[in-house]
Formats: structure tokens, sequence, C-alpha cells
């Protein structure tokens, strides 16, 4: 498993309905559910523009996370650290509570990846892989971009090549661990991990 140096948080980015930005599934009993930030946001948005619009969410997460998870062999032993987290996000914003919460939840998990904010690169009147490209040439000049497999079909690897950039595709392939119930579910949020196996077990779950 590919580990990258440096994480982007790509905090200037449209703001895409029904995407990940703004939710992930958890399990709670036998079914998937969403555990969502609610948030208001026009059009054309970015990230680092939309606000959440409840107040009570990280007590809304927290008593829905504690429900689902009731039964969870690591629930005691995780509880309290997770609720340190939630209660210490900020309420100033989307980007920055997502990006405290990952942070928060590396470190954690003993991921000690450098991350930056892309509003911080100047890559003003690029898009698609002309912005990708710029960011990694300011970061790491002739450094290799790390992407998702899904990143092959519509990613142009002649105009990295031509850039200097190597282009690299995550070769992840989804652990299977203890869910405490029968067939796994794939794809859930890391907490899933964390409340049946603990931080440490997790962390070494994750591990390249």
């Amino acid at each position: 498993m590919a580990r990258a140096d440096i994480f982007v948080f790509l905090d200037d980015a449209q703001f895409s309905k029904g995407s990940y930005v703004n939710r992930v599934q958890i399990v709670g009993g036998d079914a998937t559910r969403w555990l969502t930030q609610p948030v208001s946001v026009s059009l054309g948005t970015p990230i680092s523009g939309v606000r959440i619009v409840r107040d009570d969410w990280k007590r809304a997460h927290l008593d829905t996370l504690r429900g689902a998870y009731s039964q969870a062999a690591a629930l005691k032993d995780v509880w309290p650290e997770l609720e340190r987290i939630y209660e210490s996000l900020p309420d100033d914003g989307l980007a920055h509570a997502n990006e405290a919460l990952v942070t928060a939840l590396a470190g954690k998990l003993e991921i000690d990846t450098e991350t930056v904010r892309s509003s911080q690169i100047d890559t003003e009147g690029l898009a698609g892989d002309d912005r990708l490209l710029a960011i990694v040439q300011q970061l790491a000049p002739a450094g290799t971009y790390l992407s998702g497999k899904g990143g092959g079909k519509y990613q142009d690897a002649d105009k990295f090549a031509s850039a200097g950039i190597m282009l690299q595709y995550a070769d992840f392939e989804h652990p299977v661990y203890d869910q405490g119930r029968g067939e796994f579910t794939q794809g859930l949020s890391v907490l899933d991990a964390v409340f049946h196996l603990g931080w440490a077990a997790t962390a070494r779950l994750v591990a390249p």
C-alpha cells in the first residue's frame, strides 16, 4: 500500500453535492447508513465556503455513532478519546471541521503525513490535470502524484509525463476485519474499524 509524503486538502475545490465531502457510511444494526454533516450551499461554492447548518451536529454525530456501535467490542476503550476529538472540532465551516477531524484521527492511527491546504497554493485560473500538476510541482518538483484508481478515467498520463511528474495509482485492497456480524461490509468510515478493533489494531491495519 503506497503512502503519500504530503496530503493536500482541496479546500478551495467546488463542493459536490452527494459526495463524501460531508458524509460517510457507517453500519447501524445490519444496515448501512449515512453519517452526514448538514450543510446549506449554493452552486459553485468552494468547500471552504460551505457552512454547517446545525449547531448540534457534533453531538448528533456522537449520539448516532454510540447507538450504531453500542455492541462493538472496542466501544468503551475508544469512546472517551473520540468524544474529545468531536467536541474539539471547530464550528467555522465544513473545510476546517473536516481537516481537524482527519488530522486528529490520523494522529490516533499513527499517520504523520504532512498536510497542506490547496488554498495556500497558487493555482489561479487552472483546472483539472493542470491544477493537480501545479500543486505537485510547487510541493514536490519532479515528484509523484498518487491518485485513486478512479483517476485513470479522466487523467491524462501523457500530460503528467511531459511535466516531469510521475503518475501512480494507489493499489488499495480493502482490509477485512471482524465487524461482529456476518458478511463483511466494505467502504465504511475508518471509525467502523476503530469501534470493532480499537485505535492500536486499526493503526496496524492501515499501516503501509
